[in-house]
């Protein structure tokens, strides 16, 4: 008789589900370059928010026994919920210090009241980096993926944590910046954040048929999900200069619904698996490895500093990744000894 498939067992779940609130603000803020490395210690002030926030999506879908989509729309109810009415990034045109209304002048949506091109960048920054891509690495170290991590005072915890760090980022960034948006831009944000979480359970409900072709080499997605990523933050050095920003803003939608559209129907091919998902979450972490670099004479530290920060974080990405591509080997021995 064969054995039974392998479970998480309780103290890894618990060891897991820390790791993923570390893990998310580590690459959402630090691998990206937002912070240098002499403010690792602040990690533990955004992981209530950014980490607990993963969590909650995670748990959520899990719960729920939903899977990548239901997560995908869940995370970008994250993303506008981080950058409207926590800290109203969206919003504020001299956020952290920064000329945003300036920076983002040429693609301003005034019935918005924000710039489209900076909604873009908040949902591909918070949807799959800040979100799915610490999720997805994560879950490469678990037995069983799609079973929760938490029970109920779990998650409960994690909720009102993530609450408690999301109300005290809001009220430093207001103290900050002494910006307020308006009533109107709260509700349209609190609105879009309902409808993203109703159709992230709703998605859910769809069983789409299969598609009859075989699945592509993990090597080639990983391949992809490098290219779209990099193409899109590399698009000021790709397009031509006297091109509209507007065309950029154009490609993100053509290449957002295309990399939907492509990993659709791969997950639906026969022999799509965890090595495929790893290597998509290979492509999306190569891609902040290098653009991170990129952000270092940005930093309010010295450049030296900031590089070493660049190279420590990604030497330390592409540690974890090598690790998440021999646990996942090692359980695909194993499946395959089971059945």
């Amino acid at each position: 008789m064969a054995s039974p498939a392998p479970t998480t067992r309780p103290r890894h779940r618990l060891l897991l589900a820390l790791a993923l609130v570390l893990l998310a603000p580590l690459v959402g803020e630090y691998l990206l370059g937002n912070q240098p490395i002499t403010a690792l210690p602040a990690v533990l002030v955004l992981a209530p928010m950014y980490g607990c926030g993963a969590l909650l999506i995670r748990e959520g879908a899990r719960r729920a026994g939903r899977g990548w989509p239901t997560m995908l729309l869940l995370a970008a109810a994250y993303a506008l919920l981080e950058e409207g009415p926590i800290d109203q990034m969206l919003w504020n045109p001299h956020y952290g210090d920064v000329d945003m209304g300036l920076a983002y002048a040429d693609t301003q949506v005034s019935w918005l009241g924000t710039s489209a091109a900076l909604l873009q960048d908040v949902l591909a920054m918070h949807t799959v980096w800040s979100v799915c891509v610490p999720i997805a690495l994560v879950e490469a170290f678990a037995a069983d993926r799609s079973r929760p991590w938490l029970g109920r005072p779990g998650w409960a915890l994690t909720g009102a944590v993530f609450v408690a760090g999301s109300a005290f980022l809001a009220v430093e960034q207001y103290r900050s910046g002494k910006f307020l948006a308006s009533t109107a831009q709260f509700a349209g944000a609190c609105a879009a954040i309902v409808v993203l979480i109703a159709a992230a359970f709703a998605v859910g409900r769809l069983r789409l048929p299969p598609w009859d072709v075989a699945a592509p080499a993990p090597w080639l997605v990983g391949t992809v999900a490098f290219a779209a990523g990099s193409a899109y933050w590399a698009r000021d050095f790709l397009l031509p200069d006297g091109v509209s920003p507007w065309v950029a803003v154009a490609l993100w939608c053509v290449l957002a619904a295309g990399v939907g559209w492509l990993c659709a129907r791969w997950s639906r091919t026969p022999g799509w698996g965890p090595r495929h998902r790893l290597a998509l979450t290979a492509g999306a972490v190569l891609t902040y490895v290098w653009l991170g670099f990129t952000h270092a004479r940005e930093m309010d530290v010295p450049y030296g500093t900031a590089l070493c920060g660049n190279v420590v974080f990604g030497a330390a990405a592409l540690v974890l990744l090598g690790a998440a591509t021999v646990r996942v080997r090692r359980q695909g021995v194993r499946t395959a000894e089971i059945g």
